[in-house]
């Protein structure tokens, strides 16, 4: 008996702390966007991509007039020329593909610029969520911006517009 009682506290407990916990979720993407400094960043990255972009199309397009001629002459020329000019080719498409690794590879400066705007405004968002998730004692707080999957959210438990006003921007 005094099993069965005993069993029937420890659910009973077990029950009431786990629906004392507090959960809440926040939505990143409309945070970001609401803070202008992420959008001028977001701005900036976009123009040196484009401009990187750019300047790889130009190196690929000089690559490609640079192998019609060759195919376009080779008839013409010995066997000493289209080694030589088959050597420029090939060390033209490692610069290529050198360039490309240096602006748009995983320590590229493109990531590493992307690093140095964007990193610090999403330390201080998740420095504002820890901080509001302290204060208001919750276990959990969810984002449902990009690949989560939040099925439903009541916009109560919204908290995204509160991180807002902790960093500032309403």
């Amino acid at each position: 008996m005094k099993k069965i009682i005993l069993t029937i506290a420890v659910i009973f407990s077990v029950t009431l702390f786990a629906s004392a916990q507090k959960y809440a979720f926040i939505d990143s993407e409309y945070i970001m966007e609401n803070i202008p400094s992420f959008t001028a960043a977001q701005e900036q990255l976009n123009q040196l991509s484009s401009q990187y972009q750019k300047e790889l199309e130009s190196m690929h397009a000089e690559i490609e007039q640079m192998y019609q001629d060759f195919q376009a002459e080779s008839v013409l020329l010995s066997e000493d020329m289209k080694r030589k000019r088959e050597d420029v080719i090939i060390t033209k498409e490692k610069d290529y593909k050198t360039l490309q690794r240096k602006y748009f590879g995983p320590s590229g400066d493109l990531f590493k610029k992307r690093q140095g705007l964007i990193k610090p405004i999403q330390d201080d968002i998740f420095n504002a969520v820890q901080e509001i998730a302290t204060d208001g004692s919750y276990a959990v707080i969810f984002d449902k911006a990009g690949d989560a999957t939040l099925f439903y959210t009541n916009p109560r438990y919204d908290l995204s517009d509160e991180v807002l006003r902790k960093l500032g921007y309403k």
